[in-house]
């Protein structure tokens, strides 16, 4: 007869001792077991992000769909307060993937997150239960068990996911994909692992609404970018002039001089760009390719500090 062990159940709170300053930012350095768990392809934008006078847990995206997500962590059993707050954020980052997490999903509370899944053909609901397993002495194991999920969703993400794309999109998405392989694999920059049929892929700062780019231009340019879509027109020139304040620390630290360009429309931008475009020869885009890479790790370098300091400034000067 085999020797078989026994599983054991470990508390969380003997692994994370508090769900914000424990489990929260495990579950941010480890956002691929989530992933996994559901079938996405999770990368964490930012951690603790401000909704009001709460903040949400862990604001992510799907890297295979582009579509933002939300997750709310929390210990012991769902209760009616942070189902509501699930709700907020929800509408608040225009979310369409909502993931919950808890020890224990409560009836009404999964009937509830169901209902919306069978009502709401936009946004995916997911709840997730959490435990932590060990056999005898050995190491303790995570396990997150999706328990309430749509029925449509892992069809819904293949379509998203499709390859049936022009041969030039085909182009951009191999290009993009072998980018995001070395810097993930060779820099650990992003957790992304799939490229998208477009000319261009965002990469998260850190900071909702602030994202790094790398991207070809309808100009035959090839550029990185600081792109700025925080909030309302003035919201973001308000980002962009405190960012401008620090010009000179940004561009030394980056070393060479960038692009301020002060747009008319919402959005804005700080981008240093170059002569490229994809119909280039292979030789060619394998140039361009490590010129993204390493102004893409430049730049962030250089910036996210100043980043964080310029919306410091801001916060102050308005209380």
């Amino acid at each position: 007869m085999c020797d078989l062990g026994e599983f054991e159940r470990v508390p969380l709170r003997e692994i994370w001792p508090n769900e914000r300053n424990d489990f929260t930012p495990w579950l941010a350095e480890n956002i691929e077991i989530l992933g996994d768990a559901l079938g996405l392809n999770l990368e964490v934008i930012s951690r603790e992000a401000p909704v009001g006078a709460l903040s949400l847990d862990l604001l992510v995206r799907d890297v295979d769909s582009a579509r933002t997500g939300i997750i709310e962590n929390q210990y012991n059993q769902t209760d009616h307060t942070h189902f509501g707050q699930l709700l907020t954020y929800a509408g608040f980052f225009d979310a369409t993937i909502v993931i919950w997490i808890s020890e224990h999903v409560r009836d009404e509370h999964r009937e509830a997150l169901e209902w919306l899944n069978r009502t709401n053909t936009e946004t995916q609901f997911f709840a997730v239960e959490v435990e932590v397993r060990r056999i005898d002495d050995s190491r303790p194991a995570p396990d997150l068990r999706p328990v309430v999920f749509p029925n449509e969703w892992r069809r819904a993400t293949r379509r998203n996911t499709s390859t049936n794309t022009s041969p030039r999109n085909e182009k951009y998405r191999l290009y993009f994909q072998s980018l995001i392989d070395e810097l993930r694999e060779c820099h650990r920059f992003t957790n992304a692992r799939v490229g998208l049929a477009q000319s261009w892929y965002d990469f998260p700062s850190g900071v909702s609404g602030i994202k790094y780019y790398a991207s070809f231009r309808g100009n035959n340019r090839a550029c990185v970018s600081i792109w700025i879509d925080w909030g309302s027109r003035e919201e973001n020139l308000q980002i962009f002039d405190a960012l401008i304040e620090r010009r000179t620390e940004i561009e030394s630290d980056f070393g060479e001089e960038l692009i301020w360009e002060r747009k008319d429309g919402k959005s804005q931008e700080i981008s240093v760009c170059r002569d490229g475009s994809i119909d280039l020869s292979d030789s060619e885009l394998e140039e361009i390719r490590t010129w993204h890479s390493e102004n893409l790790r430049r730049l962030k370098a250089a910036s996210d500090q100043q980043i964080r300091r310029a919306l410091e400034t801001i916060n102050n000067n308005e209380l």
